[in-house]
């Protein structure tokens, strides 16, 4: 029996098992009980202390019970322009029942959730993890009744399109040309392991998660240590909200996905390899089942791949529960050992001790799928897209106010105000690069390149794909603030500069949506930011003080109407020119 048809590999432990476990309970009694916590404690010989403590960490498993319908609303920034409180209203209306219960006859349990992955056909809600896309108040109607009616919200749900939007000219896309499963794994029978490393070297693709650290390096020091065995991780689980080109490569290409992972465990010698998939991308799970089962019938999954002896390798799905920082790689790994999603201190590389303390890389979907094509295409094909620095080509997951939403592959080097152009973008004013995490940037800015050396060099940038664009009638404070409630919501609050720091910095921002923030606040909001940057034990502390930091410092004539300049508290000289002084130490 191939291993996809198998829940996990034959040498994992038990402990790992914990956290599907968790999800098929909640999934089938709507709730984790607390007889069900002490079975699973028992079987997994854990204690009920650490059983409970996984199920309170993650977001869509609860212990008191739902409802036969339980249906999330994404509340993003990007989901509240486009009329996420009509939803909101409409749910509440059309099922009797509050956001965060249920009714009183269990049908319908409402609850709300940063971001599904939607964010090109917002509003959006997930019923039992299946999609529901574009609504409006008749739609939400029509649903609520059909569901009334004993309808399934799998066979009604909408399956999201693909919306894509651009392509390079001159038949130049890298990622949606045409795919046969095999044709880059048939490349390998003249290639060794280092042969590989060293082409990916020269093609100089990094990480598209939005580290952007070089593959090669990761797959060479991975390939390099003694340990076995070793484990490709193919990181699904896009949470930052904003992006979803992941979700587009998944639905439309997951075969070049599953033959860039079978490549990275050629390259390092992995046996083994895993895609972590979010659990809002549940409805996803059958479609990349089916593409698994069909690489083993093809042989390009198990024993001996494409008659290469030696060549094995298996991959199994292991779907999250609903956290943000699980995002972060070795959280992520915490999360498929069956823990609570904690980063881990940095005492070692995932290539080091990774997966159950084994060599472990971790790419994600779109580097996976780069991996595949650049082979299959040849490395002069790939570097003749692009621009000298950042070759190839770039997915962005394009929203707001455009008139054209969606997956834009651009080849590196586009200004951003060609991207603005091609998406029909309204009055632009506030532009979101590379999710809340990321950069804002100014129509001053509107030359600026989508580049390695340019908006995607920025320090600290985690995201590395979207672009939110908001017009001059959205007030930026606002989104701010989305931001902020999002970052404090989804910190794992092991760190107290991160559990501690956004709080303060959602308070600070409050304070100046509401008319009563002085330079003495800005000045605080500063020094908390340089404290998170600094000490937070992850990416998620490191950069959540980027919206405010870049956009105080490119919207001067925006915030500085709200600040409350008759009393600045300490009574000491203290302007917005001495605040860009601090955004400039902050940047450096």
């Amino acid at each position: 029996m191939p291993y996809s048809l198998m829940e996990f590999f034959p040498h994992e432990p038990k402990q790992s098992k914990l956290l599907n476990k968790l999800r098929e309970i909640q999934y089938t009694e709507g709730y984790i009980s607390k007889e069900a916590t002490q079975q699973l404690a028992t079987e997994m010989e854990l204690s009920l202390v650490e059983v409970e403590g996984v199920i309170s960490f993650y977001h869509f498993l609860h212990t008191k019970p739902t409802a036969k319908y339980v249906i999330y609303l994404n509340n993003s920034m990007i989901s509240e322009i486009k009329g996420y409180s009509r939803i909101r209203e409409a749910l509440e209306r059309e099922t009797g029942t509050r956001f965060g219960t249920s009714d009183r006859t269990n049908t319908f349990a409402l609850f709300e959730t940063p971001c599904i992955g939607m964010s090109d056909q917002e509003p959006a809600a997930l019923v039992n993890f299946y999609p529901f896309t574009n609504l409006n108040i008749m739609k939400v109607r029509n649903i609520i009744q059909a569901l009334k009616d004993g309808e399934d919200p799998a066979v009604m749900c909408d399956c999201p399109d693909d919306n894509i939007m651009y392509l390079p000219p001159e038949d130049k896309t890298i990622f949606f040309r045409p795919y046969t499963a095999g044709e880059a794994l048939a490349k390998l029978e003249i290639r060794t392991p280092e042969d590989v490393i060293e082409f990916v070297k020269k093609s100089n693709l990094s990480g598209r998660g939005g580290a952007f650290f070089p593959t090669w390096i990761k797959w060479d020091s991975c390939r390099k240590q003694e340990a076995t065995p070793n484990y490709i991780i193919c990181n699904a689980d896009e949470g930052e909200p904003g992006t979803f080109k992941d979700r587009v490569l998944l639905n439309r290409e997951p075969g070049s996905v599953l033959e860039g992972m079978i490549i990275a465990g050629y390259a390092t010698g992995a046996k083994f390899g895993v895609i972590y998939l979010r659990a809002e991308y549940f409805w996803l799970k059958k479609k990349l089942e089916d593409t698994i089962n069909e690489f083993y019938s093809k042989g390009l999954l198990g024993k001996n791949i494409k008659g290469k002896k030696g060549f094995d390798f298996d991959i199994r799905i292991q779907m999250g529960a609903g956290s943000y920082v699980c995002g972060e790689e070795t959280a992520l790994l915490e999360s498929m050992e069956g823990k609570r999603g904690e980063p881990r201190t940095k005492w070692y590389f995932p290539v080091e001790r990774g997966y159950l303390q084994k060599p472990t890389i971790v790419n994600n979907v779109e580097t996976f799928a780069a991996v595949a094509r650049m082979i299959e295409m040849g490395i002069n094909e790939y570097l003749n897209r692009g621009i000298p620095g950042s070759p190839g080509t770039k997915l962005i997951s394009l929203s707001g106010d455009v008139d054209n939403p969606g997956i834009y592959e651009i080849e590196w080097g586009m200004s951003i105000e060609e991207l603005l152009n091609l998406a029909g973008a309204a009055d632009p004013y506030f532009i979101q690069v590379s999710g809340p995490s990321g950069e804002s940037v100014s129509m001053h800015e509107k030359h600026r390149k989508i580049s390695m050396r340019d908006l995607m060099a920025t320090q600290d940038i985690r995201c590395g794909g979207s672009v939110m664009v908001f017009n001059k009638y959205r007030e930026i404070i606002d989104i701010l603030i989305n931001f902020s409630d999002f970052f404090m919501k989804e910190s794992c609050g092991i760190c107290t500069p991160c559990r501690a720091g956004n709080y303060i910095v959602h308070k600070k921002l409050e304070k100046i949506k509401h008319g009563i923030a002085t330079y003495s606040d800005l000045n605080d909001l500063h020094q908390w930011c340089d404290i998170m940057k600094t000490t937070s034990r992850c990416g998620l502390g490191k950069t959540a003080c980027n919206p405010p930091v870049f956009a105080i410092e490119k919207f001067r004539d925006y915030f500085e109407p709200k600040l409350d300049t008759t009393f600045d508290g300490l009574n000491h000289k203290f302007d917005l020119e001495e605040s860009v002084k601090e955004y400039e130490k902050y940047k450096s």
